[in-house]
């Protein structure tokens, strides 16, 4: 596990903070004791998670975009960094359809901005840049795609973050082979958590659909994804730029995915959904099959993550299953007025074993 300790009093900046993954990120960082500036946007959605549970009120949260250059090094000059994780992205792919422009602008160049950033600010030690698993080429095959796999993502938002990934290599090749930081990317299955709002994905599709009263319309239920809780990749990331941080020979790219067993198909994914919380509140919630002739979306998609489990020895905490226990437990502290935050923070103390 993570040695939270570590990240007591250091310096760390996040971009994409107000994000769904950022906020988990966010309150993992202040529980340990950081000290927290985050870059972003405002909330992208409506509810946030970051705003539910007032994360701003106990870190600098700068409101900001990654592709306004000159902001940021401004941002990045007063917080004087020492590890800079980054999270901000157009990250649907959808959305990359309909607004491809936007979806390269913010994928690629404020890559470049954030690398530029490391660049020219001395105090930065460890840079992780967070993408995802489609910047492979997919083949739909049946096996899991490993760290030097062609990158050639299909989609817009695939494929931006495919340039990500090149050009965070060649700002590695070309300027900190012998400086002062270490620079790694990391390749995340699909994650699942209490929180999400975004559009276009299922869980939070489901819970939509629970809170309206209504079956859950499920569009692609035979594609395969490896599906992982947040906080799986989240304490991976911490654990790699902490490791970098300290011997930069750790530095490189990383997969961070489930175990093969937790790669679900999407309608079996949803049947657990629809059972779990059937049997927490009582009701009869059911899904159906409704193909709604939308772009191209891979059918099949997993993650080898030998290397990740071999050179630091990492497991995945929680399977499929209980993260949609832990799913359907925030979601339902969330509809009946309870305390999210709380119930966030009992999770993170859960999966990470803080007394």
């Amino acid at each position: 596990m993570i040695d939270l300790s570590f990240y007591k009093n250091k310096k760390v900046l996040v971009t994409g903070h107000t994000g769904f993954k950022g906020s988990w990120m966010c309150q993992l960082l202040q529980m340990a004791g950081a000290q927290l500036t985050g870059y972003a946007l405002e909330p992208p959605t409506n509810p946030s998670l970051f705003e539910l549970c007032h994360l701003a009120d106990h870190m600098n949260s700068v409101t900001g975009d990654v592709r306004d250059l000159e902001h940021m090094q401004r941002v990045f000059s007063e917080a004087r960094p020492e590890i800079v994780i980054h999270l901000a992205a157009q990250p649907i792919v959808r959305e990359s359809y309909k607004n491809p422009v936007y979806t390269y602008e913010t994928n690629v160049m404020g890559t470049v901005h954030v690398l530029e950033c490391v660049r020219t600010c001395p105090s930065v030690k460890s840079f992780l840049n967070v993408t995802t698993d489609k910047v492979y080429q997919n083949k739909e095959w049946e096996w899991g795609y490993r760290e030097d796999e062609e990158l050639n993502g299909y989609d817009p938002y695939s494929n931006s973050k495919s340039c990500s990934e090149l050009v965070t290599n060649s700002y590695k090749n070309s300027f900190f082979t012998e400086a002062q930081t270490a620079v790694s990317t990391a390749r995340a299955g699909n994650v699942v958590g209490g929180g999400d709002f975004a559009a276009d994905r299922i869980v939070p599709d489901c819970i939509r659909a629970v809170q309206a009263g209504e079956p859950i319309i499920v569009r692609n239920p035979y594609s395969i994804r490896p599906y992982e809780h947040v906080l799986e990749p989240v304490t991976a990331y911490l654990m790699i730029a902490k490791a970098q941080y300290e011997d930069a020979g750790f530095a490189g790219s990383y997969n961070v995915g489930p175990d093969e067993a937790d790669c679900w198909t999407t309608g079996d994914l949803v049947t657990l959904f629809c059972d779990q919380w059937n049997q927490r509140s009582g009701s009869s919630v059911q899904w159906i099959n409704q193909h709604d002739g939308g772009p191209h979306e891979a059918d099949f998609l997993k993650l080898d993550c030998s290397k990740l489990k071999k050179v630091f020895g990492w497991r995945p905490r929680w399977n499929v299953q209980t993260a949609m226990e832990k799913i359907v437990e925030w979601a339902y502290v969330y509809l009946n007025g309870g305390d999210v935050s709380e119930c966030m923070k009992q999770q993170i103390r859960e999966f990470c074993d803080i007394q």
